[in-house]
């Protein structure tokens, strides 16, 4: 994996006299404690892609005003389709998948939506000692709590993704929601938190109900539709976005699916990095 943007560079120290002539050049990967020049082409750490995929603190001007922090990650074909045959796995890769689990490891709780779970066979997150420390010094669980965005709750509850998580799952609905499934989903044992008047969720409000949980980093895996109602509604505050170096052709839909708004809104670009042909950017709300 290497950096192409940005492209300035941590300085790495000159190798010591005697080594090799005695000119500076990048230190072997073995040698301990010395920054590494991203702009080279290698296996990151998952420290490494961690430190670099941090949300911003809570006094971070870019938070001003915002409950907390609206995160998407999507993987897109070449020809701008969002999965293959109705999954997304196709399209990924070992570095898309690394970042994928990094991204996890993150967040507070995971947003997704009913049909996304369903599609994907969501099960819950699970604990991974890789970020076991960084989590525990941010003061987040042992793993991210899935949060599953329905309006007619038409999930079923005796799966895994509800009766085996690490952290409770939980349902994001709106206050007009059937009460026969809001009863259902309580005698589970699932825990429903109302994010609207009306029977769906308020995208806008979707953000400030987690962070009445204590949930301000934010993850959401989409689907397409959930992900263009929170862009449309002005929710979304960065874009993670894998692009594949492949042609799904099809009738997929775009990463986005909502309705259309009055002028495009523009994200300014924090990173770029590559492997394997997949590019991996990193947009925030300008």
């Amino acid at each position: 994996m290497r950096r192409l943007f940005p492209l300035s560079a941590l300085p790495v120290p000159s190798r010591k006299a005697g080594d090799a002539m005695g000119e500076a050049g990048p230190p072997a990967p073995s040698e301990p404690g010395i920054v590494r020049d991203g702009t080279v082409d290698r296996e990151w750490t998952l420290d490494e892609l961690a430190d670099a995929y941090g949300y911003p603190e809570a006094d971070d001007p870019v938070r001003s005003g915002r409950a907390g922090w609206l995160r998407a990650n999507m993987v897109s074909s070449l020809d701008g389709a969002a999965h293959h045959e109705g999954r997304s796995q196709p399209l990924s890769g070992a570095a898309d998948m690394r970042i994928f689990g990094v991204l996890r490891g993150l967040a507070d709780a995971i947003v997704v939506g009913a049909e996304t779970v369903r599609q994907e066979g969501y099960r819950p997150a699970r604990a991974r000692d890789a970020f076991a420390a960084r989590r525990a010094a941010a003061g987040q669980g042992p793993a991210p709590a899935i949060a599953v965005v329905t309006a007619g709750l038409g999930l079923d509850f005796s799966l895994p993704l509800f009766t085996e998580p690490l952290v409770p799952t939980l349902v994001l609905t709106g206050a007009g929601a059937p009460a026969d499934r809001v009863r259902a989903a309580r005698a589970a044992g699932v825990e429903v938190l109302f994010a609207g008047e009306g029977q769906g969720v308020d995208p806008e409000r979707v953000t400030g109900v987690l962070a009445e949980r204590g949930h301000t980093r934010l993850l959401t895996e989409g689907g397409p539709r959930l992900l263009g109602q929170f862009a449309a509604a002005g929710a979304l505050d960065e874009m993670c976005l894998s692009l594949a170096p492949v042609v799904a052709v099809g009738d997929a839909p775009r990463i986005m699916d909502g309705p259309a708004v009055a002028v495009p809104e523009r994200f300014a670009l924090v990173s770029v990095l590559e492997e394997a042909g997949f590019l991996f950017t990193r947009y925030r709300r300008s």
